[in-house]
């Protein structure tokens, strides 16, 4: 399962149309992963109310759709990434409802920023709305990630990635992860965002709470070249995906079956890695 795809084959969930969805979907799940959930990049609220709108006629006919994430808009200016500027807000409780009501069904996760103005409500309306929150994209420093942990959330987006990181004076959000044991990192084992010495370390310290992330946008399976994520034009050189004219990564063009490869090689026990692609990412949103 693969808790946070953004697309493929020149596909994006973020306005592919129902056949370019299932294409998409269709090629991960050749590629290693039997579940994928459809993550949405940050875009203004009534985009996103009409994507989540087009999404809820179209996943029942996808097989393998486990439902979406929404990354987004409620994240940290400073640590967007490939997130446009201008289409992030903060969690009000309006913008919350509003996203729930047009997500009925079928949003499943969210990741956002905790140190943001109404993050912790948020948290708690969307926890009890079903949705499981995830810390990330964030500058929360370890007790305002901890406090997040603590009111609900049980996920961190792409740990080590578009956060602080781990300091040895100032744990931060991973370290906040790591100490508490119902909370899951997902990793982008790429080769790129991620050392391998810390790929190791990561499952060594948080052992069966690591689970496996493409990341991939809508280039994934066509090589290098010119792409757009979400507002935003990418260059794909080499594989890696960047925001044009920087050297900010914009997602990845991994596949759950190559993220397997990277962490075997990277010394990562063969069960832990089976564990970190099957039960770990089924498991944060209750499934068998």
């Amino acid at each position: 399962m693969d808790l946070h795809c953004h697309g493929a084959l020149g596909h994006s969930f973020d306005d592919a149309d129902a056949a370019g969805v299932s294409a998409a979907v269709a090629y991960h799940r050749d590629h290693g992963s039997d579940t994928v959930m459809l993550s949405l990049v940050s875009a203004p609220l009534d985009r996103l109310v009409r994507r989540l709108t087009e999404l809820r006629s179209i996943l029942s006919d996808v097989p393998g759709a486990a439902g979406v994430h929404l990354e987004g808009p409620f994240l940290a200016p400073g640590r967007r990434g490939a997130h446009a500027a201008e289409s992030l807000i903060a969690p009000t409780p309006e913008a919350v409802g509003t996203l729930l009501a047009a997500g009925d069904g079928i949003l499943r996760q969210i990741t956002l920023a905790p140190e943001l103005p109404g993050a912790r409500a948020a948290v708690r309306t969307f926890t009890e709305a079903g949705v499981v929150v995830a810390v990330g994209h964030t500058e929360a420093d370890y007790a305002i990630a901890g406090a997040a942990f603590d009111h609900g959330a049980r996920l961190l987006t792409h740990a080590l990635n578009g956060m602080p990181g781990l300091h040895h004076r100032d744990p931060g959000p991973v370290g906040a992860a790591l100490e508490r044991d119902d909370v899951v990192l997902e990793l982008i084992a790429d080769g790129v965002h991620v050392h391998p010495a810390l790929i190791r370390t990561l499952f060594a310290a948080a052992p069966g709470r690591v689970a496996l992330v493409t990341d991939a946008m809508a280039a994934t399976g066509l090589g290098d070249g010119a792409f757009t994520l979400g507002d935003l034009a990418v260059e794909v050189i080499d594989g890696r995906p960047v925001v044009r004219g920087t050297d900010t990564l914009a997602g990845s063009t991994l596949t759950l079956d190559r993220a397997v490869e990277v962490c075997l090689r990277a010394g990562v026990p063969e069960e832990q890695v089976r564990a970190a692609v099957g039960t770990v990412p089924r498991r944060v949103h209750g499934l068998a």
